[in-house]
Parts: C-alpha cells; sequence; structure tokens
C-alpha cells in the first residue's frame, strides 16, 4: 500500500515536467517552422531589363550569376548598379552606370567566343568548364591587367 501513495507523490510532479517539455518542444518546432513558412510566403522581384541573359531567368537564377561575376571581378552590386533613388537596395533595372553597358559587351564578347570556339549555347551559364568567363580576364579585379601593372 504504501508503494501506491509514494506513486501518486510522484504522479504529480512528473505530469507537471512531462507537460513543460511537452510546451517547450511545440514552441520550439513552431519557431523552426516560421521561418519555413515566410521563406515560403516571400516573392522574389520580378526580373526586367535583361538584355543579354535570356528573359526567363528567374530572380534567384539572376542573382547567382550576379554574385558569380561580382566575385570574378572583385567588386560589389554597386559597381554596375545604382542606387534605389527612394527605400534601401539597388535599382538594379537601370541603365545609369557606364559599368552595366560594359558589362553588356563583355557579356556578348565572351558568349561569342565560347559560342565560336567550344559550341556552346548558353556559355555565361554554365554549361561547359572549357568556357571562358570573367575571371578568365579579370582574376579578382574590376579591370583587366591590373594587378601587372602594379
Amino acid at each position: 500500500m504504501t508503494n501506491m501513495h509514494f506513486n501518486k507523490k510522484l504522479l504529480v510532479p512528473i505530469v507537471l515536467i512531462s507537460g513543460v517539455i511537452t510546451l517547450a518542444s511545440m514552441t520550439m518546432i513552431n519557431q523552426q517552422q516560421q521561418p519555413q513558412s515566410q521563406q515560403q510566403q516571400r516573392v522574389d522581384p520580378p526580373v526586367t531589363n535583361l538584355k543579354v541573359l535570356p528573359k526567363k531567368l528567374t530572380y534567384k537564377q539572376v542573382d547567382h550569376i550576379m554574385d558569380n561575376w561580382a566575385a570574378a571581378l572583385g567588386v560589389r552590386c554597386n559597381f554596375c548598379h545604382e542606387p534605389n533613388k527612394v527605400g534601401r537596395g539597388m535599382n538594379f533595372a537601370s541603365d545609369a552606370k557606364p559599368e552595366k553597358q560594359i558589362a553588356r559587351r563583355m557579356m556578348t564578347m565572351t558568349m561569342g567566343i565560347n559560342k565560336k570556339y567550344f559550341g556552346l549555347k548558353h556559355p555565361l551559364l554554365g554549361d561547359s568548364v572549357l568556357a571562358i568567363n570573367c575571371i578568365t580576364c579579370h582574376n579578382g579585379q574590376p579591370r583587366p591587367g591590373d594587378l601587372e601593372t602594379k
């Protein structure tokens, strides 16, 4: 009989502790799921003013390509893109900076070389390891040959 009485005394603390652990677990699971659901609700801005890259690319694809090019030149977005007049961020659609026009001519040149000599349909989109790209000449510098003159 004393065993029954002993178990009843332990039952209340065990139930309370179990409840606290359950609530804490549910809260942690909910917090982990919130960022995922917020990411799923996030809508990427439309891609506009593509003149050399294929117009059907998604924002994420263009962003990935631009990140690679920026790394190849050792620059940031503001090297080719101007800031938004209102608010934060960059005005990616604007053609105001001459560097953007130069980048388009360089992309066209690179695509032509890769198509002619390597037979690549979309050489800027990673069709081949053999393709030349920005880093081939720039080596992490904004202007090709900057390392040679130092």
